[in-house]
């Protein structure tokens, strides 16, 4: 789905939203109440530019409209791959746009990503994925590494990680894996701008994608050795 079409679904009262070489940015009403969205388009990988351009837009939201909701619009196939951004230090940009999102959270703003097409590698982690709930069409392509690089980075045969997908959401793309891990709230279908009104309403204080995975069967053990860590107490075996 066009980010267009997906913005007359989300807002039928009407938008302002504007593309500026792959940056989307504007407001919108739900339900009475003013939105601000950011997000990127044309699957674009996510270099310094539109790193600091979607960090940029949030803190002005924080500064300007203190705990106004905020929609991540996410469509990207992840960082970009290019000498120029590594030397200029896109992990630092990357974690820059994090920090922002994370900061937004704590201000007070309910922070909702949404995946209508691709979400993929640092891109999503440190957008969409960082929100306060994140959420998917159900079309969309998500993963964080894809089974053939993640062959090559564990030395694992790509044959025994494809055996291993069938089974375990861990090493499966797609946003009903996500969902089971904890990482999607919800896939969204049919009445999108009710969806979003739902969610911006729902939207969680705390983060719960831990303890989702685990109901769900997705991730059993991340949230029982996260509170090990913080009790210093043993892990007892799922």
């Amino acid at each position: 789905m066009d980010w267009q079409t997906l913005a007359t679904q989300l807002f039928p009262g009407g938008h302002d939203i504007i593309e500026r070489d792959h940056f989307l940015s504007g407001s919108a009403q739900v339900e009475g109440r003013a939105l601000d969205v950011i997000g990127t388009t044309g699957h674009v990988p996510i270099g310094i530019e539109i790193a600091l351009a979607q960090a940029r837009a949030i803190l002005k939201t924080v500064q300007q409209h203190p705990g106004r909701p905020i929609l991540i619009l996410v469509d990207t196939v992840g960082q970009r791959l290019r000498h120029r951004d590594e030397m200029l230090g896109i992990n630092s940009y990357m974690a820059h746009l994090g920090k922002c999102v994370d900061f937004a959270r704590r201000k007070g703003h309910v922070v909702v990503g949404l995946v209508y097409d691709q979400a993929l590698s640092g891109g999503f982690i440190t957008s969409g994925l960082i929100a306060s709930a994140c959420y998917a069409l159900p079309q969309a392509t998500i993963r964080v590494m894809g089974l053939p690089a993640m062959a090559r980075i564990t030395k694992v045969p790509e044959e025994r990680l494809t055996e291993l997908a069938k089974d375990n959401p861990v090493f499966a793309p797609g946003p009903e894996n996500y969902l089971r891990m904890g990482g999607l709230h919800g896939v969204w279908e049919g009445d999108l701008a009710g969806e979003l009104a739902r969610a911006l309403a729902a939207g969680p204080a705390e983060d719960t994608r831990m303890a989702l995975g685990r109901e769900r069967g997705g991730r059993l053990l991340a949230q029982p050795v996260a509170e090990a860590v913080r009790t210093g107490s043993h892990v007892r075996p799922a």
